[in-house]
C-alpha cells in the first residue's frame, strides 16, 4: 500500500512578555482575515535576544505568508498595553496590524493600524466590532514618531476605554483616546488576546516589500489588579 502523505500544519509555540503564545499556520489554506496564508516559520515570526516580539508579512516562492500569535490562555475584563517600537504610519496600504481580544466576529475588541488600501485614509481605528455600525468605531492618524509608542484599551462591564501615546520624556503625550458605551461591548467568555499583521483582501503589498511590526511587550492587568487614583 502507498503511504499518503497528510500535509498537517505544524504547531509551534514561542514565549513573550512572559506568556506562551501559539503562533499561526495554516498550512496551504487560505483563510481570514484577507482571506490570506499565515506561517508558523521563524522568517515570520520570532522573538529576539532582547525579547521583542517580531511579526512579518514576507514573499515566499511568489506567495505572501502573513503572522499571528495567540495567547495559551483566556482574558477578560482588564487593561491590555502594547508597546510598539516600529514605525506604524509606513505599513504598506494594503497592510493591517492588529492588537485585539477575539472570541467571534461579533465579539471583538480591535486596535488596528491600515489604510485600508486607500491611501487618503487614516492609519488607525478603535473598534468594538460589529465594524459596521458608525458608532463603534474611531479613526484618527499615526505620524512617524521619534520614541515608541503605546496603544492600550481598558475593558470593563458598562464601557472600553482606548489610548495611543507616545512615550516623550520625561512625560507622555496623548495621540488620541476614546471611550465606547454602546451597545455591543463583549461579554467574558473564552476570549483570546491576539496579534496579526495581515493583508487586506489577500492583496499584495502595493510597495511588494516585507511589511513588519515590531513589539517591545505586552501586558494584561487583570480588572481586580488596576489601580485606580
Amino acid at each position: 500500500m502507498r503511504k499518503v502523505n497528510i500535509n498537517t500544519p505544524k504547531e509551534r509555540q514561542i514565549i513573550f512578555s512572559g506568556h506562551k503564545w501559539l503562533v499561526r499556520n495554516t498550512g496551504a489554506n487560505i483563510v481570514g482575515p484577507g482571506p490570506n496564508l499565515f506561517s508558523n516559520s521563524k522568517e515570520n515570526v520570532w522573538v529576539d535576544k532582547t525579547g521583542k516580539l517580531h511579526l512579518r508579512i514576507i514573499n515566499r516562492k511568489g506567495l505572501w505568508y502573513c503572522s499571528e500569535v495567540t495567547l495559551d490562555q483566556k482574558v477578560g475584563h482588564g487593561k491590555y498595553i502594547f508597546y510598539i517600537s516600529s514605525s506604524l504610519s509606513s505599513l504598506d496600504e494594503n497592510a493591517v496590524a492588529g492588537l485585539f481580544t477575539y472570541l467571534n466576529d461579533n465579539q471583538e475588541i480591535d486596535i488596528e493600524f491600515s489604510k485600508w488600501s486607500d491611501v487618503t485614509n487614516q492609519n488607525t481605528q478603535f473598534v468594538v466590532q460589529p465594524h459596521d455600525n458608525p458608532e463603534n468605531i474611531f479613526r484618527f492618524n499615526m505620524d512617524d514618531y521619534p520614541e515608541r509608542t503605546v496603544h492600550s484599551f481598558e475593558w470593563k462591564e458598562e464601557s472600553i476605554s482606548f489610548e495611543s501615546i507616545r512615550e516623550t520624556h520625561p512625560q507622555v503625550q496623548t495621540i488620541a483616546k476614546w471611550t465606547y458605551k454602546g451597545n455591543n461591548i463583549p461579554k467574558q467568555s473564552e476570549e483570546r488576546l491576539k496579534i496579526n499583521l495581515w493583508l487586506f483582501q489577500g492583496k499584495s503589498p502595493i510597495s511588494n516589500n516585507i511589511n513588519e511590526l515590531i513589539i517591545d511587550s505586552v501586558k494584561y492587568i487583570p480588572f481586580n489588579e488596576i489601580s485606580y487614583r
